[in-house]
């Protein structure tokens, strides 16, 4: 059974960092694709950024673009987003997830696995 947990959000001024963390069990992580969503109130769910199962190719929403990092350390089954520039509009609870079918260079869909959500509040 895959297992995501993520960790690292918080309260943070407009303009500050954050990095997220989330640690993955259950399948084997390097061959796996995983992404960030976030959740802001009363929006939908949405995609903030992916990345390929070696880490070599990366996507991000065009609003993080230039401002957030997804990277992995596969043989500690980590997945993690650097957060640069925060704003206001960032406030959402963040949510690691994994995509179902292995393999596959798509990172903004086909995800099936979540963690439970870490929240993030940026303060103006």
């Amino acid at each position: 059974q895959v297992q995501l947990e993520e960790s690292g959000g918080g309260l943070v001024q407009a303009g500050g960092s954050l990095r997220l963390s989330c640690a993955a069990s259950g399948r084997t992580f390097s061959s796996n694709v995983m992404g960030w969503f976030r959740q802001a109130p009363g929006k939908e769910r949405e995609f903030v950024a992916g990345i390929s199962g070696s880490g070599l190719i990366t996507d991000y929403s065009a609003s993080v673009k230039g401002r957030f990092t997804i990277s992995r350390d596969n043989p500690k089954n980590m997945v993690y987003l650097q957060m640069n520039s925060l704003k206001p509009e960032d406030t959402a609870v963040y949510y690691c997830a994994q995509r179902v079918v292995s393999g596959g260079l798509v990172l903004r869909s086909g995800y099936g696995y979540w963690g439970q959500g870490t929240q993030v509040t940026v303060s103006s």
